[in-house]
């Protein structure tokens, strides 16, 4: 008998990694059923996407008003005031006090693809530095400022030259701020001259590299150092914005504000939408036609991003996300004394991590990370492992999630944890 598996291994490139073998049904909010009525809690959200929960009824009803008027024209040959409207608010809504201006494209890399576009016409120069551990797409610019080799960057060749990286600080990893700046001030005295440099770009929360925040005093120090050199800073915020970290966009728990903020992901809840908004005089350096693209800012996915945008005020999901998140690391924190592998829990507002060490090397375990996810799935929890040595485990759950369904999943969680121990 073919299973959905066979017919995937010999229809689909295996280079589409797949975390499960779960085929989905259907879904609502925080649940997923597959194609055998199984019911799975999801713990990924689409790898946080859909922040306000699979099907919110207002982001569909958006989306349905929007099909019965039309569903593409193109917005640089027919535009439309609601691609408009949305770039207004999200003017309005990220970091920053001065004019931005933004523009919508499909995907988190090609947000990211774009905000390096426009740094270098913005500055007339080339180069840009990324950190260790980040993730920024699997385009040939994104994989060149992604700080992981495996398996983002394996097989595929030459990456696109004048790109940098610098240690990002993690003290659990022994990577201290002052020894992170210290590197980028010695990448400067001996690799790329910072008046050479369009762009330094880095998440104020890694995400694949394992939710790492970075601390405000980095964040501080990066800002000095582009406005002394006249670098332009990027935040990618495609997997830490929309309420994700208690606060809209993660840069909020900061002091100091991003040139240019990329999004995606979370902002249409579920439908391909993306956006670059920075300062208004950066934004404009491009000239016309430039940028765009065919598909950005479909119209669906920006009625959806509104409908998105309406739901997390009026529900506040801002301050649920914080609550949410210090159940669950306090939930974690009672039980660790009782699983010595925990090396670390971690993450602002409901964008939390667990990160695992082996307790005879107190070097990191993606083997038990591994076993606690794949004991989770078992039980009916649906988990994802992150991080460069693959020991992580990351917490993206809608922040939607009805309480009983959370409670049951902290429950499956935990025991899975202790289970892992054999």
């Amino acid at each position: 008998m073919t299973t959905l598996t066979d017919r995937k291994n010999a229809a689909i490139s295996r280079g589409v990694g797949m975390t499960t073998q779960i085929y989905a049904d259907r879904a609502e909010n925080s649940e997923i059923w597959d194609k055998e009525g199984n019911r799975y809690i999801d713990f990924a959200s689409g790898i946080a996407v859909v922040n306000t929960g699979h099907r919110h009824p207002k982001v569909i009803e958006a989306v349905k008003a929007q099909i019965d008027r039309f569903t593409h024209t193109c917005h640089q040959v027919v535009p439309y005031e609601s691609y408009v409207h949305l770039a207004e608010r999200l003017n309005a809504l990220t970091p920053g006090d001065f004019a931005k201006k933004t523009i919508f494209v499909t995907t988190g890399a090609e947000a990211v693809e774009n905000a390096v576009k426009i740094a270098r016409a913005a500055t007339g120069r080339q180069a840009v530095i990324a950190f260790s551990g980040g993730f920024h797409g699997r385009t040939f610019m994104g994989m060149a400022l992604t700080g992981k080799v495996v398996p983002y960057k394996v097989g595929f060749g030459a990456m696109p030259g004048d790109v940098f990286h610098a240690p990002f600080p993690i003290e659990l990893h022994g990577i201290t701020t002052e020894q992170s700046l210290a590197a980028l001030k010695k990448l400067f005295a001996a690799d790329v001259d910072p008046g050479r440099v369009a762009a330094i770009i880095l998440e104020p929360v890694q995400g694949e590299g394992g939710f790492y925040p970075a601390p405000a005093a980095f964040m501080k120090a990066l800002r000095e150092i582009c406005d002394q050199h006249g670098i332009l800073l990027i935040a990618d915020e495609v997997q830490t914005g929309f309420a994700r970290t208690g606060k809209m966009f993660a840069m909020d728990h900061h002091d100091v504000a991003p040139d240019i903020t990329t999004m995606a992901k979370s902002l249409a809840g579920g439908f391909p939408l993306a956006a670059v908004t920075g300062r208004a005089e950066v934004m404009d350096a491009p000239a016309p036609g430039g940028l765009g693209g065919t598909y950005g800012g479909n119209p669906l996915g920006i009625a959806a991003a509104h409908a998105v945008l309406d739901v997390i005020a009026e529900e506040k999901l801002c301050e649920r996300a914080e609550q949410l998140g210090g159940r669950l690391k306090q939930r974690l924190a009672a039980i660790r004394e009782q699983v010595p592998e925990i090396a670390d829990i971690r993450g602002p507002g409901f964008m939390n991590a667990v990160e695992f060490n082996d307790v005879k090397t107190n070097l990191p375990s993606a083997d038990f990370a591994n076993k606690v996810r794949l004991i989770a799935l078992e039980k009916g929890l649906i988990l994802l492992t992150c991080g460069v040595h693959g020991n992580v485990i990351r917490f993206l759950a809608p922040i939607t999630i009805q309480d009983e369904v959370f409670a049951e999943a902290l429950d499956i969680l935990e025991a899975s944890i202790l289970a892992a121990r054999g």
